[in-house]
């Protein structure tokens, strides 16, 4: 498989009865699912899970999310969603990339793009990242025009 950056976080899905809609395709909605589903497993694989967010009051919130849904996908069709980290200013903010590709033939059936903001839970304001977020997520940063 041709990924947009190196190293890829990767999760093999494959969509359920319950993920068909009514043109018999993926519904678009199950992609924002993944997205999300793939977003904390990377997080936790670099020891932030929901707990840690608890515990520090501080979250990366989504700012803007955008997804293009270029092919379909359909009922039991072995999938690999990745992820990456492409961007940070180490303050406030980072960019996470994902792209799903179809396995069978290697094709791109999405990218999606969001732009993280560090907010406490608390309140929901805007905040700087505590230290364990710059420890666990900084080093995973791509840059945005690496290609893998």
């Amino acid at each position: 498989m041709t990924w947009d950056y190196p190293q890829p976080f990767l999760l093999a899905l494959a969509p359920g009865a319950g993920d068909i809609d009514g043109l018999n395709h993926t519904n678009n909605a199950v992609y924002v699912r993944w997205c999300e589903q793939i977003g904390w497993a990377h997080s936790e694989s670099l020891g932030l899970g929901i707990d840690d967010y608890r515990r520090l009051d501080r979250a990366m919130a989504i700012r803007r999310g955008e997804y293009d849904y270029i092919l379909p996908t359909l009922l039991g069709e072995p999938l690999q969603l990745a992820t990456w980290l492409v961007g940070g200013d180490g303050k406030l903010s980072m960019e996470r990339r994902f792209q799903l590709v179809r396995a069978g033939d290697g094709a791109t059936v999405l990218r999606g793009r969001w732009e993280l903001v560090c907010i406490d839970i608390s309140g929901g304001r805007p905040r700087r990242m505590p230290a364990e977020f710059l420890d666990a997520y900084m080093p995973q940063v791509v840059g945005k025009n690496a290609r893998g």
